[in-house]
């Protein structure tokens, strides 16, 4: 049995990718924080379509919570492991940097940086040992490029971009691939409240993309089709460019 790991995987980018990946046949960890709602109908939805998944509730950005929920699980698992692992947990506190109190910086860090090592580091040693891995990190046009309002999230993803290219080198040797996806303008629920009529003039296609359109990279780059893709940071963004 495979199994794939989403952070964040009930809402948004990250529910499409769990439904995407259980259709390409593996069984999905959904992880959540709180919404134990969203996870149960991103559950069931799996399941309505054949598919297999489980929940896995901790905290991405708490180093504890997380090392205590991976263990716990590879314990009631010992005969697998989990080969494919979606780092798509984040947050977004959007402020001008003058005006940004310290726990919005370090929130926004702590989640969508630090929990690429809370979570990645437990389990390289099983895909190391098997020989197999597949992380694909969820990153964002903003960590490329920048926007205002968005130091912390733009650091968060930018630094999450540059551990990808690290650790792709560090594992090549032992099969395991580690690349980054950057969508753009994305109509998911952190887009709500965007201005999306004004932002989608910026974008050449004249549109925001669709949470299946960055799942379907996300599958792609599980696939055996891409075992020769390392390092990348591939943009998804309908041709919005600096």
């Amino acid at each position: 049995m495979k199994y794939a790991l989403v952070t964040g995987g009930s809402r948004g980018i990250g529910r499409a990718v769990s439904l995407r990946l259980a259709k390409a046949g593996y069984t999905v960890i959904i992880n959540y924080q709180s919404n134990e709602q969203a996870a149960q109908e991103t559950l069931q939805a799996i399941q309505s379509q054949g598919g297999q998944a489980e929940l896995l509730r901790f905290d991405v950005g708490n180093p504890e919570s997380a090392q205590s929920a991976l263990d716990a699980w590879q314990s009631s698992h010992p005969e697998d492991y989990i080969d494919v692992l979606v780092n798509n947990a984040g947050i977004r506190r959007d402020n001008l940097l003058v005006f940004m109190e310290p726990d919005e910086f370090e929130t926004v860090l702590r989640t969508n940086l630090f929990s690429f090592y809370h979570v990645t580091r437990p389990l390289l040693t099983p895909m190391i040992r098997h020989k197999h891995g597949r992380i694909i990190n969820i990153a964002s046009l903003s960590g490329i490029t920048g926007l205002p309002g968005q130091c912390n999230y733009a650091a968060a993803k930018g630094g999450l971009i540059a551990a990808t290219k690290s650790l792709a080198k560090e594992v090549a040797k032992k099969n395991v691939t580690v690349n980054a996806v950057a969508p753009g303008f994305i109509k998911t629920d952190m887009t709500d409240g965007l201005e999306e009529a004004e932002l989608k003039k910026t974008v050449p296609m004249n549109r925001f993309g669709s949470a299946e359109e960055v799942a379907a990279l996300v599958a792609f780059l599980a696939s055996d089709d891409a075992s020769y893709i390392t390092g990348e940071c591939i943009s998804i963004n309908g041709g919005l460019y600096t």
